[in-house]
C-alpha cells in the first residue's frame, strides 16, 4: 500500500479549509451515498463513481443530482480535493492502486464525516448488530416531532426526504461496526465523534471482517470510554452485559428488554397498533402504530434516550402515535394477482425470525411464502447454516435464493439444499432457485388473495425489483 496520500481524521479537520470538492469512489452503498448527500448539503461539490447503480440507492442519488459516473481515470479524480473510499474497495485491487497513485489526499467516509460534520454537535451514536437504520430514523422522527432541528445520517433511503440532514440539533447516526475502509481498519462509529450510544443488540455478524464476538465486542470497548454521555442498552443480549462489566465505570448506562425491571412488557399488537408498558419511576403506558416486538424494543430505547434528555411522557406519548419506516423495512411493495407484497432487509437469522414475526403479527390470516435471499458474506457461509432453519420455522412456505460462494475465509458456503430439507423435515415446503425465472415461476405458484410473499434480502432478488415483474405490482 502507498499511503503517502492518506488522511486521518485529524488531518481532515486541519485542511478542512482546503477541500471543496469531494469524490465517492463506489458511491452506491448505503453509507457511503447517505454520506455523499450529507456533505453535497453541507455545501461540498460531491461527485461519485460506482461499477454497479442498485435501487433504492441509485434511483435515490439520481434524484439529487450528484453527477454519477460509470467509469474512473486517474485524469478524473486529480479535479477533486478528496477521495473518500468505500470500503468495498480491496487494498490489492486496480481501484486502491489507482487512489494511492493519482496524488490526490483520500480518506474513509467515517473520518470524513466525523471531521467536516460531527466534530462539533452533540452526537449520538445508534449501534449494534439488528435495528440500527429504524431507531436512527426513529429518533429523528421523534425529536422533530418535540419541535427540534436534529441532524441524521440513515444508511437506508427515506420516502420524500434525505437520508441525511446537517439540521442545528443533536445529530443522530447509525454507528456500524463493519470497518471503515481497507487503510483504516477500524469500526466505523470510532471515527463519528459520538457524545452517547443506543445500544440495540450485540451478536456476531460481518464474518469477512472480524473472526468472532470477541473481537466486535473490542471495537465497542475502545470508544465505550471515551463517550461523555448516556449510554442506552438492549441487556437481552450476554455480549452487551460483558461490555457493561468492562466499562462500568463510564457513562451512564440505562438498560432496557425483557430480562429488566423496565420492559417493555404487556406488549399486545394488532394490525395497526401496538400497546405497550415501561416501568421506571412509575409505569408508562404507550401506544405506537409500528409493529413487531423488535420494533418496540427499537422504539423503547429512543423512548428511554428521551425522558434521560428531560422530555416528558405526555410529550413522548404523542410523538409516537404515528410514525414512518425506512424503505426495505417491513416496505408494503403493493399486490400482485390479489397476493400482499413485503420487502425487508433481514438476512441475518434472528432479523430473519424477528421480521417473520412482525408481519404474522401484521397479516395473522395470511398464508406465508418467505423468499431469503443470503447476500452478505455471514449470510452465505455456513455460520449460520442451522440457525437459519430455526429463524425459518413458522413460514408458510420457503424459497431459498441460490447465493453465491462466500469470501470468509475461516467457513465454508451455505448449504442451501441442506437448509430446504431440514425444513421440508419441519413439514415446511421449501425450495432452491438460482435464476430469476425460477424465482418468478415460484412467485407464480404462491399467488393468490389469502397469499402473502415476504422477500428477505440486502440486495435485488435476483434483479427482481429491477425486472418487468415491477409494472405488474398494484399499489
Amino acid at each position: 500500500m502507498n499511503l503517502t496520500n492518506y488522511l486521518s481524521k485529524s488531518e481532515i479537520r486541519r485542511r478542512a479549509g482546503q477541500i471543496r470538492k469531494i469524490f465517492f469512489f463506489r458511491v452506491c452503498g448505503t453509507g457511503m451515498g447517505t454520506a455523499a448527500i450529507l456533505l453535497k448539503n453541507a455545501g461540498f461539490e460531491v461527485e461519485g463513481y460506482d461499477q454497479e447503480f442498485s435501487p433504492p440507492m441509485s434511483t435515490y442519488l439520481e434524484s439529487t443530482q450528484i453527477p454519477l459516473h460509470r467509469q474512473v481515470s486517474d485524469e478524473l479524480l486529480k479535479a477533486f480535493d478528496l477521495i473518500v473510499t468505500g470500503n468495498v474497495v480491496r487494498k490489492d485491487s486496480e481501484d486502491a492502486c489507482l487512489i494511492e497513485e493519482c496524488g490526490v489526499p483520500f480518506a474513509s467516509f467515517p473520518s470524513t464525516l466525523g471531521s467536516l460534520i460531527l466534530d462539533d454537535r452533540e452526537v449520538v451514536g445508534i449501534a449494534g448488530t439488528h435495528g440500527k437504520t429504524t431507531t436512527t430514523w426513529l429518533a429523528t422522527q421523534i425529536y422533530e416531532k418535540f419541535g427540534q432541528d436534529p441532524g441524521y445520517f440513515i444508511g437506508g433511503v427515506l420516502e420524500g426526504r434525505d437520508s441525511g440532514r446537517i439540521g442545528s440539533g443533536k445529530f443522530f447516526i447509525e454507528s456500524d461496526e463493519y470497518d471503515s475502509a481497507y487503510f483504516e481498519k477500524v469500526s466505523k462509529f470510532r471515527k463519528y465523534s459520538l457524545d452517547h450510544m443506543i445500544l440495540t443488540s450485540l451478536e456476531f455478524d460481518h464474518a469477512d471482517i472480524f473472526q468472532n464476538l470477541e473481537e466486535i465486542i473490542a471495537q465497542f470497548s475502545e470508544i465505550l470510554p471515551d463517550l461523555k454521555g448516556k449510554i442506552i442498552a438492549n441487556d437481552d443480549y450476554p455480549a452487551i452485559c460483558k461490555l457493561y462489566n468492562k466499562n462500568i465505570t463510564s457513562s451512564d448506562w440505562i438498560f432496557y428488554g425483557k430480562n429488566t425491571s423496565v420492559g417493555p412488557f404487556l406488549v399486545t399488537g394488532s394490525k395497526d397498533r401496538t400497546s405497550f408498558k415501561l416501568l421506571l419511576d412509575r409505569e408508562y403506558y404507550f401506544e405506537t402504530n409500528l409493529c413487531g416486538y423488535h420494533n418496540i424494543l427499537n422504539l423503547s430505547a429512543v423512548i428511554l434516550y428521551a425522558l434521560s434528555d428531560g422530555y416528558n411522557y405526555n410529550e413522548i406519548k404523542r410523538a409516537i402515535l404515528n410514525l414512518e419506516m425506512v424503505k426495505r423495512r417491513q416496505e408494503f411493495r403493493g399486490t400482485y394477482k390479489g397476493a400482499i407484497l413485503i420487502d425487508d432487509f433481514a438476512h441475518h437469522p434472528r432479523a430473519v425470525e424477528m421480521t417473520i414475526e412482525a408481519i404474522r403479527q401484521k397479516y395473522p390470516q395470511k398464508h406465508f411464502t418467505v423468499f431469503l435471499e443470503p447476500r452478505s458474506a455471514t449470510a452465505r457461509s455456513n455460520i449460520f447454516q442451522a440457525e437459519f432453519a430455526q429463524a425459518l420455522q413458522k413460514a408458510g412456505n420457503v424459497v431459498i435464493i441460490q447465493p453465491n460462494p462466500t469470501t470468509v475465509k475461516f467457513a465454508g458456503d451455505l448449504d442451501t439444499q441442506r437448509l430446504a430439507a431440514e425444513l421440508k423435515n419441519m413439514n415446511i415446503p421449501a425450495k432452491v432457485v438460482a435464476e430469476l425465472p425460477e424465482l418468478l415461476n415460484e412467485i407464480e405458484h404462491n399467488i393468490g388473495r389469502d397469499n402473502l410473499l415476504l422477500f428477505l434480502s440486502n440486495a435485488n432478488c435476483l434483479g427482481l425489483w429491477k425486472s418487468d415483474f415491477i409494472k405488474e405490482i398494484k399499489k
